[in-house]
């Protein structure tokens, strides 16, 4: 069962920090990224992009209001600005106003830019749980 602690956070990011469901082995997984490689099949299928929003839940739907349009206009990705400017140290407000901006300037240079930056947020870690 989850502490109310647990729910708050839960509530607010729809993540925990200290997840008691994972794994040692997904806890590597997770940090390492590693994850997120299954998505490629996704990409690969047509069914997401390399770079765009990060997919959401049904629940999450509510947090965009107005601006779910923008994250309906585009596939889902499996990088972005969220994952290349913190990832879950960002409070969720941010996050959409990252998707609304990446949506808006989408073009080749800011997905290479993004695809580039990627690497290092991989390999710092920063907001990984």
């Amino acid at each position: 069962t989850r502490t109310g602690l647990q729910q708050l956070e839960w509530s607010l990011t729809h993540k925990l920090r200290d997840d008691p469901r994972v794994t040692p082995l997904g806890r590597l997984l997770r940090v390492s990224s590693l994850d997120e490689l299954p998505q490629l099949l996704n990409v690969l299928r047509g069914d997401m992009s390399l770079v765009g929003p990060r997919p959401i839940v049904a629940d999450e739907i509510w947090r965009y209001g107005k601006r779910i349009r923008h994250y309906a206009a585009v596939r889902p990705g499996l990088t972005g600005l969220w994952q290349v400017k913190g990832r879950n140290d960002v409070p969720y407000r941010r996050r959409v106003a990252m998707d609304v901006t990446l949506v808006r300037r989408r073009s080749v240079r800011t997905y290479c830019v993004i695809l580039l930056l990627t690497i290092p947020a991989v390999i710092r870690r920063q907001g990984v749980y």
